[in-house]
């Protein structure tokens, strides 16, 4: 009797810890049908003029409007001045240059994989993550979106399509573009067919909630668009280069009015977090310190890779109709590196206490709920080159004041100025009163130098802390070999070296490989000789000859060692050597 009594409160507890067990092991599947869902949509290069409600005379944008007539439009949000580095912001909430990205190519864009992104957090927490557009951050393993967190991505390769890292002759129209990793044809225009991806990705049905970051490669260069799209503005008489840009951001207006209308259609509006910006202000190719003849700029200075506020105030929107009130307006400053914290927030996820994250969440800034952003600072700075320099090139801008010094080449800052060039510049900061004086006409450094001191010694601190950490992770490298990866393209647009930084003539790639047998192949550029193809890596150095007018030339069953540098491939028809176009590395054991 005894066992038959003890036998029901044995299989009693067990049955409890079994159901206790399985509750656990679904506790992030089940609070992650809870919350809501989150989609990002970052264009590429449009202004913060570049909208009808900011003034523009020529262009309208009612759906991306929308967005803020259903929630809220921050005026005073800020991005990098450039793209990767806004990008790497956005992703990981933390300033771009903690993470390995001053710049946007040459191995500056290459973020570090041990940086944690939102789709790497999200996934963790039950949510199904995609990425459809620009990624920009690294196109090789470690690196990819794939690698950092995202499922499913529908990407171009490098900065833009056309440019050095995608195929040759690459356009906006029918392009080669890449999906999970593997390159495919898509039929019709860049814009459409990432929208197109993103739709279908919400759309999907499942019981997880979805992050999506459509990320457009519009406006940026060159500039692509359908004819008709371009042609009411040149009716008008515009620039040609403006009626292109705003027939590519009509374009983008209309797609995120698809995008809009799908969420309704789905019945899931309430419970999606949407967030419309863009990563930099308006490129300009006409002169350094101002847009195409026409380019409306809301009375801001500068231009993209600027650090006056044209080159980094961009349009911000946000709706979240469950929880953010209608037609808001906040001209409290906010910044990229503030994404990451206000959706972590809004799911209801902690972030992690190991990682330093630099932004704060503005949800209880759309809630109306009571706030303390006044004394915060958002600090911007550029190089190319994998050499950071203090006081080149910054701006450290709070609530009221902006303390800039500013460079009209950054480009190429190369090399850490002399002494006597650096006094120059500390001694010709600027000061702009920001509240009053948006367009950066007034300098105040001369009248209020308590002011310049103060935001100076912020900078400092700040640029000593995150180059500290920057320095302690060195840069990211492209694994060759490794099972994410086993065939690697490099191209030109990955490669440093001092060549590259000057006329992008001859690089090499930082790389980690893993031992074993590789084939390496060079596409090679128009030879005018025959000459000879080198590889070089560590110890090992292999030469093949080429002819004139050779396409491609393969080293076969290469063994190269385990271990960390600097691969080299060039090519020697002439005393000077050149670089491929692109190199294959694959393992082949």
């Amino acid at each position: 009797m005894k066992y038959v009594a003890i036998r029901p409160k044995i299989i009693n507890r067990y049955t409890l810890i079994f159901c206790l067990g399985i509750l656990f092991c679904n506790s992030n599947f089940l609070s992650a049908q809870n919350r809501p869902n989150v989609l990002i949509m970052l264009t590429d290069d449009q202004g913060y003029g570049d909208l009808g409600s900011h003034g523009n005379p020529y262009l309208k944008t009612p759906n991306i409007e929308e967005i803020g007539k259903q929630g809220l439009e921050m005026t005073h949000f800020f991005s990098y001045p450039n793209c990767s580095a806004t990008r790497a912001a956005i992703l990981t909430g933390r300033y771009p240059y903690r993470t390995g990205v001053t710049g946007v190519t040459q191995v500056d864009h290459l973020m570090n994989t041990s940086e944690e992104t939102i789709a790497e957090i999200l996934s963790k927490n039950g949510y199904r993550t995609g990425i459809f557009g620009k990624w920009h951050l690294g196109d090789n393993a470690p690196m990819r979106p794939t690698d950092q967190g995202f499922q499913e991505a529908l990407v171009h390769k490098g900065g833009g399509i056309g440019q050095a890292a995608g195929p040759a002759g690459n356009t906006y129209f029918d392009p080669i573009l890449e999906h999970n990793n593997k390159s495919k044809k898509y039929e019709g225009y860049c814009d459409d067919i990432f929208t197109d991806a993103a739709l279908d990705f919400i759309s999907t049905k499942s019981d997880k909630p979805f992050f999506t970051y459509l990320a457009t490669n519009l406006p940026h260069f060159p500039l692509e668009v359908p004819e008709e799209k371009a042609d009411p503005y040149r009716k008008i008489g515009l620039h040609e280069d403006n009626a292109r840009t705003y027939g590519m951001i009509d374009n983008i207006d209309a797609n995120v009015g698809r995008v809009l209308k799908r969420l309704k259609k789905l019945g899931i509006e309430d419970n999606t977090l949407v967030i419309f910006l863009s990563d930099n202000g308006p490129r300009n190719r006409r002169t350094k310190n101002d847009v195409y003849p026409g380019r409306w700029v809301s009375n801001l200075r500068g231009t993209k890779t600027s650090v006056y506020e044209c080159g980094t105030r961009v349009p911000f929107f946000v709706q979240w109709p469950s929880h953010v009130k209608k037609a808001q307006t906040t001209n409290t400053m906010g910044a990229v590196i503030d994404v990451l914290p206000t959706i972590l927030d809004v799911c209801d996820i902690a972030p992690s206490k190991e990682v330093k994250i630099d932004g704060r969440s503005l949800l209880p800034l759309w809630k109306n709920e009571p706030t303390d952003f006044n004394d915060r600072e958002f600090i911007t700075q550029m190089h190319y080159g994998p050499t950071v320099f203090k006081y080149m090139h910054f701006a450290i801008r709070t609530q009221k004041y902006k303390l800039v010094s500013p460079h009209d080449d950054p480009h190429h800052i190369l090399y850490q100025p002399k002494d006597e060039e650096l006094k120059e510049v500390l001694a010709n900061l600027e000061l702009y009163d920001i509240e009053n004086d948006p367009s950066e006409r007034i300098n105040l450094a001369g009248d209020h130098p308590e002011i310049v001191e103060n935001l100076l010694s912020r900078y400092e601190n700040w640029f000593d802390e995150v180059t500290e950490e920057r320095d302690s992770k060195g840069i990211q490298r492209i694994y060759l070999g490794n099972a994410m990866q086993r065939s690697t393209n490099l191209s030109q647009f990955d490669w440093g070296g001092p060549r590259v930084i000057s006329k992008n003539e001859l690089g090499h790639w930082r790389v980690k490989t893993e031992a074993g047998l590789y084939n390496v192949s060079f596409d090679l550029p128009s030879l005018e000789n025959d000459g000879m193809a080198h590889l070089k890596y560590k110890e090992l150095h292999l030469e093949l000859p080429i002819v004139k007018n050779q396409k491609k030339v393969v080293f076969r069953d290469v063994t190269l060692p385990e271990g960390k540098g600097n691969f080299h491939a060039f090519l020697k028809t002439e005393r000077l050597a050149k670089g491929p176009l692109f190199v294959d590395v694959e393992r082949v054991d």
